[in-house]
């Protein structure tokens, strides 16, 4: 009978045809290699390499047994890890949500880091509107997403600040503060801002488009939305304007809307969130990804000490960025 590490290595050198390569890949002495061959073909009394010192051919026999032998390691191999997948309660696909084009680059490089860690388990990702913020979350459509904060919300929980930002004002081109550096969302009190379309929770939409500035002064609400794209396609008619996250220059740049740097309303933070009773081993798997993430890029120091900042400093203005450019090609 052959050893799974056995058969792992005749696979792998009938693949390399090379001593030295397929210990490289085996991560073993080319002497390990070599005398486990020299074991299993003593065994079968029989060659299944030919080798010489220019070249490692197989044989008739070696061929035909590869052949035999392939499709039963791949099923010993899937059924092993489809058993401790199980055991672990990683078995299956996770379904995670984005709002936004950032939260898609956040979710993106959260499932890398998932499936680097947890490969047994398949991920699926899927964009949702803010017109139906929770209702993927509520109709089990998503296991988790990755959102803006505030969420509060009973059924729901809220993990780590993976991400903050800080905000842009979004005016058509002719806007009399399109070319400048930064703004006070007081100067814009007498502009119209846009309405949450759908179940977007009331201190949601507050806090992403206010309705009224640091002062106290009323914003006018306008047409309802449903998505950026919508957003921008009505900014850019001149029918209001739209505080957003700075990464909006970015992922949703156009030629007709100038993204201006905001200097008085609080940074935007992404997390994320799932129902509390559908909590489970692969929700938690992938919290522990989030959570190294963060200690990696540090941005839970940056948000706190920014929101410190305007805390304890009512008058602190974050640093001007410079401007928003296009971005390439």
């Amino acid at each position: 009978m052959f050893e799974l590490r056995e058969i792992k290595c005749v696979l792998v050198l009938s693949e390399q045809l090379h001593f030295g390569r397929t210990a490289r890949v085996l991560h073993v002495s080319q002497s390990r290699v070599s005398q486990t061959v020299a074991d299993i073909e003593q065994r079968l009394g029989a060659q299944l390499f030919e080798r010489t010192s220019r070249r490692v051919v197989l044989t008739a026999l070696g061929i035909d047994l590869i052949a035999q032998l392939r499709p039963l390691y791949e099923q010993l191999t899937a059924l092993y890890s489809e058993t401790v997948a199980m055991a672990r309660g990683m078995d299956g696909t996770l379904r995670l949500g984005f709002v936004g084009a950032a939260a898609g680059r956040h979710a993106t490089d959260l499932t890398k880091e998932f499936q680097r860690m947890v490969p047994e388990c398949g991920v699926t990702l899927h964009e949702i509107h803010f017109d139906d913020l929770f209702g993927p979350l509520r109709r089990n459509e998503v296991d988790l997403m990755v959102v803006r904060l505030p969420v509060r919300e009973p059924d729901l929980k809220v993990g780590p600040v993976i991400a903050s930002e800080s905000r842009v004002l979004a005016v058509p081109l002719g806007h009399p503060v399109a070319m400048r550096q930064s703004v006070s969302f007081e100067e814009v009190a007498a502009e119209t801002v846009f309405s949450a379309a759908g179940t977007a929770p009331d201190y949601w939409w507050e806090y992403h488009v206010p309705s009224e500035t640091p002062d106290g002064r009323k914003l006018r609400r306008g047409q309802q939305v449903s998505t950026c794209h919508e957003v921008l396609s009505l900014v850019a008619a001149g029918h209001g304007v739209a505080p957003m996250s700075e990464s909006a220059a970015h992922y949703y740049y156009r030629s007709d809307v100038a993204f201006v740097h905001i200097n008085d309303l609080p940074p935007t933070h992404v997390s994320l969130v799932w129902r509390a009773a559908a909590e489970n081993k692969k929700i938690r798997a992938l919290l522990r990804c989030a959570t190294q993430q963060v200690e990696r890029s540090h941005e839970p120091d940056r948000a706190a000490a920014q929101i410190a900042a305007l805390e304890h400093h009512p008058s602190a203005r974050f640093p001007t960025p410079s401007r928003f450019e296009p971005p390439a090609a």
